[in-house]
């Protein structure tokens, strides 16, 4: 065979190959997609590094094509599978290119092989898995080495002593009962209708394998406090020994500061970045870093401070890890004896963002790539906002990430585990509902989730504000909740209930809702009283729906320039309400989702339904028609 005839041959095997992986994976269903999903394949699931505030420079990611199969939930292991899924898409999406529903009663089943650089020798393997709902039994090389529960944070495990030479083969078990009235699901339900949407089940974030030294760092945490300019820093290690040390410089950032680029090769001991303090402790101490003339962190000026944190032994780096921070202060704003406000960095600071639930047509809970992800943060900023309302769901740590980048300040909710039909939802008086019916079993597990996520996103400055419960979603014993996330993060504001039901004197915040014009249902000077949603103003454009009709939104117009109006009438009644001690207002929605169609964007974000320019100008007026003094 000629030189030129064995490329060619090579070409065409290659050819071949690529042709029959693309075979194996499409995406399923005909529902409206985004711009993103055409850039989706087995070759590019999000392969980005997935927890961009704690960088290590080795690691691979396991997203990609698996075998799938639904069965029994009290069947064996199958033997023969379904098919392929692409991962880290939920079985129901398109962009899995599955699109089947998991009910109670049955089993989703993943399978995958992967390898082991030879460079990560000697090193222990830790297999990640950044979010799976609801429980995952995780097997490898036929061995179970562990389960979680709860679909909205990080789990992983040590499989060092289970791996192999060669392919070593992982399974994973998925059971998802979704809406059973115990796990925490927010939207999702198995009947989706009006504002309860799509069920997501199995991994929807990324899986990824990383290597560490036995003595490795976990996590961190970082309090900042501006009034003595200074900043301390907990590292929560494993596999330390005695005489082990943690150390930790501070770098000097700025405005956009990416760990990704300033990795763990490239920080403070390699002179890239200025080092500003530095300073050390025992494993699971405390770092207090004094900060001169410190810079800090707000939506117009989101500075970013670099960390370099390290594990020493005998004067030798084990381990090492490229992280972040920021400075900044939220906390009650007294401006006189009659109103709170929300106070940032010692100032007042009138919050106004829009309810943002995070789904998406083609990947429901998971952005179909990064770029998307980031999309609807910035758009959020480009539109005048200053906050996002999280709204019960937990995104992954990249959309932390580009909160605190862009300076985007967030309210998070905790996932309900119901709605309200069981209990009576007050939105008038205090003590005027009636606790859902929540089992000792879930209450347990409530404070489990609750707990394992305020831990998993409180080293993200841009969270401001814990909403444990929104308009009386299985909510229950309100003032031990309130007392026991107080406990869990002193340093944020604490909403008690968004929309009801209240408890006088609980936490910080009275939340009312009203559709569609914006009204305060009741006032309490002791708190800093807000409207924690209104609006709602629906637009449908025809080719952008999920479904051509049946579309629901509190009230319909059918032209943005209609739309806009009202949103400006609105923000007028809005800023009389601002004058009556009103600081914060979140606005019903980001986007269109399912057959809601009150977003300001379509749900597949291709058209914003409002003058982008002109809606600026409308929330900038909102912002500023608060008196700061």
């Amino acid at each position: 065979m000629t030189k030129s005839n064995a490329i060619a041959f090579i070409v065409a095997v290659m050819t071949v190959a690529v042709s029959a992986s693309a075979q194996q994976w499409a995406p399923a269903g005909d529902r409206i997609r985004t711009k993103w999903a055409e850039e989706v394949s087995p070759a590019n699931a999000h392969p980005e590094y997935p927890r961009p505030q704690m960088v290590r420079s080795e690691w691979k990611s396991l997203n990609g094509l698996w075998d799938y199969a639904i069965t029994p939930k009290s069947s064996a292991r199958p033997s023969a599978f379904d098919g392929k899924i692409l991962v880290p898409f939920a079985v129901e999406s398109s962009l899995s290119g599955v699109g089947r529903t998991v009910t109670a009663d049955d089993a989703l089943w993943y399978r995958t092989t992967f390898t082991v650089p030879s460079a990560w020798k000697g090193k222990r393997l830790m297999l990640n898995f950044d979010a799976v709902d609801w429980r995952a039994d995780v097997y490898v090389n036929d061995i179970q080495i562990g389960s979680h529960t709860g679909g909205y944070t990080h789990f992983g495990f040590d499989v060092t002593p289970y791996l192999k030479s060669g392919a070593n083969t992982l399974v994973v078990k998925v059971a998802d009962a979704t809406d059973n009235d115990f796990q925490p699901r927010g939207k999702q339900v198995m009947n989706p209708r009006g504002i309860w949407y799509t069920p997501v089940s199995g991994i929807w974030q990324s899986v990824w394998i990383e290597p560490v030294a036995a003595a490795h760092i976990a996590d961190y945490n970082v309090v900042s406090d501006i009034k003595s300019n200074a900043l301390d820093v907990q590292v929560c290690t494993e596999g330390t020994q005695e005489g082990d040390v943690v150390k930790v410089f501070l770098l000097d950032g700025g405005i956009g500061y990416s760990t990704e680029t300033a990795n763990a090769a490239k920080t403070a001991a390699d002179g890239m970045y200025s080092v500003l303090a530095s300073g050390m402790t025992v494993p699971g101490g405390t770092v207090t870093l004094n900060v001169r003339n410190p810079k800090l962190w707000s939506p117009d000026s989101p500075y970013l401070y670099g960390l370099d944190i390290q594990i020493l032994r005998n004067g030798k780096v084990v381990d090492r890890v490229a992280a972040y921070t920021a400075m900044r202060e939220i906390a009650v704003f007294q401006k006189n004896s009659n109103t709170k406000l929300m106070g940032l960095n010692g100032q007042a600071l009138f919050q106004l963002g829009p309810l943002d639930q995070g789904w998406w047509p083609d990947g429901l809970y998971t952005a179909p790539t990064d770029e998307a992800l980031k999309y609807d943060i910035q758009k959020t900023k480009d539109f005048g906002f200053n906050m996002i309302r999280k709204h019960i769901k937990v995104e992954p740590d990249r959309w932390f990430y580009y909160c605190d980048q862009l300076g985007m300040l967030v309210w998070q909710d905790m996932p309900s585990f119901s709605d309200n039909r069981k209990g009576k939802w007050g939105m008038y008086y205090y003590g005027e509902g009636e606790d859902f019916p929540a089992t000792p079993e879930a209450k347990a597990n409530y404070y489990k989730e609750w707990t394992e996520i305020i831990n998993q996103v409180k080293k993200f400055q841009c969270i401001v504000v814990w909403v444990p419960f929104n308009e009386a979603w299985s909510q229950f014993d309100t003032k031990d909740v309130v007392a026991y996330t107080k406990k869990l993060d002193p340093t944020r504001l604490i909403n008690q209930s968004s929309g009801g039901n209240w408890e006088e004197g609980v936490g910080d915040i009275l939340d009312n809702h009203h559709y569609p014009y914006p009204a305060m249902r009741m006032w309490d000077k002791n708190m800093i009283n807000v409207l924690g949603e209104y609006g709602g103003i629906g637009f449908p454009i025809e080719g952008h729906l999920w479904q051509a009709d049946k579309n629901w939104g509190y009230v319909q117009y059918k032209s943005g320039d209609d739309v806009l109006r009202e949103y400006a009438d609105f923000a007028e009644q809005l800023k009389q309400l601002i004058k009556q001690g009103c600081c914060a207002a979140v606005y019903t929605q980001t986007t269109d989702v399912e057959i809601e169609v009150n977003g300001l964007m379509t749900y597949d974000r291709k058209i914003i339904k409002m003058d982008e320019k002109k809606l600026r100008a409308v929330n900038e007026g909102i912002i500023k028609s608060m008196p700061t003094k």
